[in-house]
């Protein structure tokens, strides 16, 4: 299951988002905002990322206006490598070698079109498991 949600400046391009996985029978979970209406990326950057350290989620996928506060605001989650992406190379990347497990996009910042791309490219990438890079998503991880 994918955990989605996104601020009032990231709302439209979630919609197309939920319409993308909807359409290709991705199971996926919205944590809001709900509306258009003015609201605190936080909440639903932390609340997507919680999902997916608790194992309720297997990926997260953030909006926001440029992608960076909720980006941020998904790190503070222990367990969390929210990456920014803004094309397909960086997000089939950041999954290969960071394990990323939540993507965050800028609804302002990236079309809707490339923006699917993205998100396909991210979900249908699988972590390398190469040695080099398990060794490093550890150091990532530690405290």
């Amino acid at each position: 299951m994918i955990a989605i949600g996104s601020d009032h400046g990231g709302y439209d391009l979630k919609m197309r988002i939920i319409k993308y996985l909807q359409q290709n029978n991705i199971e996926y979970k919205d944590f809001g905002c709900y509306s258009k209406e003015s609201c605190d990326y936080p909440i639903f950057g932390k609340a997507v990322a919680k999902a997916v350290a608790a194992g309720e989620c297997e990926k997260g996928i953030v909006v926001c206006t440029t992608g960076i506060g909720i980006s941020i605001a998904a790190n503070k989650v222990k367990g969390v490598r929210c990456a920014l992406c803004g094309d397909t190379y960086s997000a089939k990347m950041t999954r290969l070698h960071n394990d990323a497990n939540v993507l965050a996009l800028g609804g302002e910042i990236v079309g809707g079109n490339l923006a699917l791309d993205i998100v396909e490219t991210f979900l249908n990438t699988e972590f390398s498991g190469e040695e080099k890079h398990v060794r490093r998503v550890n150091l990532l991880n530690a405290e």
